[in-house]
């Protein structure tokens, strides 16, 4: 089964003075179990294409399945199966830290046994669980991020999208939040959205996009190799 099916996928944002092509008829399939990058530059679309999928932007036309759950008709099943990251930390920061995952289980109407033992699973997981009682503002950036990830396991999703999970981290956190993220492949199906070429390498699969569209996909080596846009860039660097 794909763990994402696109097909045709179009967003048009209308107002009186111009229309905008946000999405140009993305197309896109992903396998269960893989690991993939959703890549481009700053405008691309990236945002705009995870945002249907995760039912928080309207489409204008087109095709979304996860794991075969059409979000037209199934939106609810769909929304299920994606745990989504978001680029902005979007916590109450006084909160606390076990609280916040808590809380998250009790929206996919997990009961209260059931959110306390997979609190505890991820938090200590993604090396949380001793600050499990501290204020969320008390965490560093990095600490930070692994708490949205967290968050975003709670109910066990069988997609996990992840949009520019280390911006605006140091070096070296950066390099711990991906091997996280690494180990976390065996469990789920992965979108690393990014404009960072340096961070896509050892993925299945790269999904180029650039104005709205998909203008490339392979694996790092078959795109070098093509010496398209991903290979001109990459002999930038």
């Amino acid at each position: 089964m794909n763990a994402l099916e696109i097909v045709d996928l179009k967003k048009t944002y209308q107002s009186k003075e111009r229309t905008v092509e946000a999405l140009k008829g993305v197309t896109l399939n992903v396998e269960e179990g893989d690991f993939f990058a959703l890549l481009g530059p700053n405008g691309a679309g990236k945002s705009t294409t995870i945002g249907i999928i995760s039912a928080l932007v309207n489409k204008t036309s087109g095709k979304v399945k996860v794991f075969g759950y059409d979000v037209d008709t199934n939106l609810e099943l769909a929304k299920s199966q994606i745990g989504l990251v978001p680029q902005e930390f979007n916590f109450n920061q006084f909160e606390k830290v076990g609280d916040i995952v808590r809380t998250q289980a009790g929206y996919y109407g997990l009961d209260r046994h059931t959110a306390s033992e997979r609190a505890e699973k991820y938090l200590k997981l993604l090396d949380l669980w001793e600050k499990r009682d501290e204020q969320s503002r008390m965490l560093s950036g990095g600490m930070k991020r692994r708490l949205m990830i967290a968050r975003a396991l709670i109910h066990d999703p069988k997609l996990l999208i992840l949009d520019e999970p280390t911006s605006a981290l140091d070096s070296i956190t950066e390099e711990a939040i991906n091997n996280t993220i690494m180990n976390l492949r065996e469990k789920c199906s992965i979108i690393f959205v990014t404009h960072r070429l340096s961070l896509v390498t050892k993925m299945d699969k790269i999904f180029v996009m650039d104005q709205g569209q998909i203008v490339e996909s392979g694996c790092h080596e078959e795109l070098v190799a093509r010496e398209g846009i991903y290979g001109q860039l990459w002999q930038k660097q």
